[in-house]
């Protein structure tokens, strides 16, 4: 309830898109209204670079982009009245370029503070583009003081307890943080422990939405000067929340906690977000998807309809010689369960095209993986064909485990636009579908149950070339997301030679991983912007 002895802050927890500029100033003052006339608001919040949308990346070099910049924030200064805004962007003072956050306050910018400390570590490059700030910013708000910090300056103690030190008794927090596996819980314990440290209240607003490979959870939250967490927004959503503070002791007053999703729920979440933006905000119509009868596409095919419904996804079966009845007709049955458009292109006529042609070239020679990638291509061929003609984009299945030893084909079933699972763990794969199938039974029990396979020869099983995804998995996360040496898993009672063979697959594949498509970042160290290896390299 509000009262005079109340302030109230309002919470934007929104979905930015990188680099529209105009757009995204808007959407603010569109915010900003309803923050004042419907929640009562006195000040609002937005997170970090809201102008530009983050990560801009190279789009901060150039000068265009601070032209207008400028005229956005101007735009924002003479459209809103009757509450104050603190947003994010970029602005170059003196020559130098800042991460900004401003106050705006009857049409003018009345305080700004400048980021203290720039991550540039696993996804971040901030140094490229900012030069760091070394001043606190505190400014009056009805008789409260409240400072201003941005994302990563959370993480250290010093820039709070400058805020502290300038009279700050309430800490707003702008963040642009990406979401991998277990870092809401990891954010919460650490402003718990930095509002005890400080002394602060602190208001944390997070971004949301997908960017490329990077998805940002949003699960905005405050916590009082003593650690308790009193106000936490929902995950993957868009909020617009009020946070009311006692006038008196500085302190937030108890909120609405919305409820933290367990771990295969924040993934998939994570996933599904990541496909609708990717597709929504790069404009294409729907998806395709090649749908086989194994588990790693019938996991996509549910994760874009939850994303994008059934209407904007087509799924295609192209069976081989090799693939088994019992693979065509589990795809048949999730097709008509989820209600998308479902055709069947057997590959059989190209195959046995493309073996005409190169028999000659190949005589005398014994079949191999030639041949089995052979009939990779010729479905990603038809895929790629029916993605141009229809305007809707690939989305590739193969998931982590594969891409790290190469179990994949170049410009076969790598084809695509974006690849959800492209950081899904194989173990993971199935821990998601047997969780969404709690929710309602989409994918056939029989896709599952059965032995995975890539159905291109007679009887294969990916076990006859690849250890037991436990096994992989578990290896693949000490070599992968721990760094670990050969020597140190051995010594955690890995075959030696399994993990040399492993080893050796990952390090040999980083050229295929360059080619593959981007996709969704859920762990520590994606391959992409966290794992920038050499291709070429003799370690």
């Amino acid at each position: 309830m509000m009262t005079t002895s109340t302030l109230n802050i309002a919470i934007a927890q929104l979905d930015f898109l990188v680099g529209a500029i105009e757009a995204n100033a808007s959407r603010v003052i569109e915010t900003a209204s309803e923050a004042r006339d419907r929640l009562g608001a006195r000040l609002v919040v937005f997170p970090e670079l809201t102008l530009t949308g983050y990560p801009p990346e190279d789009l901060l070099l150039r000068p265009e982009l601070d032209e207008r910049v400028e005229q956005a924030l101007a735009r924002i200064c003479d459209e809103v009245r009757g509450i104050d805004l603190v947003i994010g962007y970029p602005r170059i003072v003196g020559g130098e370029r800042f991460n900004m956050a401003g106050l705006i306050r009857n049409g003018a910018i009345a305080a700004e503070y400048r980021k203290m400390l720039l991550p540039n570590y696993s996804v971040f490059d901030e140094k490229r583009y900012f030069e760091p700030g070394d001043q606190p910013c505190v400014f009056d708000l009805d008789g409260v003081p409240v400072g201003l910090t941005i994302c990563e300056d959370i993480w250290a103690s010093g820039p709070a307890a400058r805020a502290a030190g300038a009279g700050a008794r309430v800490l707003l927090n702008l963040n642009a943080s990406p979401y991998h596996r277990g870092k809401a819980p990891e954010r919460e314990e650490l402003l718990e422990k930095r509002a005890v440290e400080s002394g602060l209240s602190i208001i944390y607003v997070n971004l949301v939405g997908g960017q490329d490979e990077l998805v940002f959870d949003g699960s905005s939250f405050v916590v009082d000067a003593r650690g308790g967490l009193t106000q936490r927004e929902p995950a993957f959503e868009e909020a617009l929340s009020l946070v009311s503070i006692d006038r008196s002791s500085g302190q937030p007053l108890p909120g609405g906690v919305a409820p933290r999703l367990g771990m295969e729920a924040a993934v998939y979440a994570a996933l599904v977000l990541g496909v609708r933006d990717y597709v929504g905000k790069n404009g294409f119509k729907g998806v395709v998807i090649g749908l086989s009868g194994g588990i790693d596409s019938a996991l996509t095919l549910a994760i874009a309809v939850d994303a994008l419904g059934a209407g904007a996804v087509e799924v295609v079966m192209m069976p081989s010689r090799f693939t088994a009845e019992l693979s065509n007709e589990a795809a048949l049955e999730q097709a008509h369960t989820l209600g998308v458009e479902h055709s069947t292109i057997p590959i059989e006529p190209a195959f046995n095209a493309f073996l005409n042609m190169l028999a000659e070239k190949f005589a005398g020679m014994p079949n191999d993986v030639t041949e089995e990638n052979i009939q990779a291509r010729c479905r990603g061929i038809v895929l790629m064909a029916i993605s141009n003609k229809t305007g809707r984009m690939l989305l590739t299945t193969g998931n982590k485990s594969e891409m790290s030893v190469g179990y994949a084909t170049l410009y076969g079933d790598m084809a695509g636009g974006f690849a959800p699972l492209k950081d899904v763990p194989k173990t993971l794969v199935y821990q998601l579908a047997e969780w969404r199938n709690r929710e309602q039974a989409v994918i056939p029990q029989v896709v599952i149950d059965r032995p995975p396979s890539a159905e291109l020869r007679p009887d294969q099983k990916d076990t006859d070339s690849l250890p037991d995804y436990p096994v992989l998995d578990a290896i693949l996360e000490r070599y992968i997301e721990q760094d670990q040496s050969e020597a140190q898993i051995v010594a955690a009672g890995y075959d030696p030679e399994l993990v040399a063979r492993i080893a050796r697959l990952v390090d040999h594949s980083e050229y295929k991983r360059r080619q593959a498509p981007p996709g969704v970042r859920i762990t520590r160290r994606a391959f992409g912007r966290d794992r920038r290896y050499p291709i070429t390299n003799g370690f």
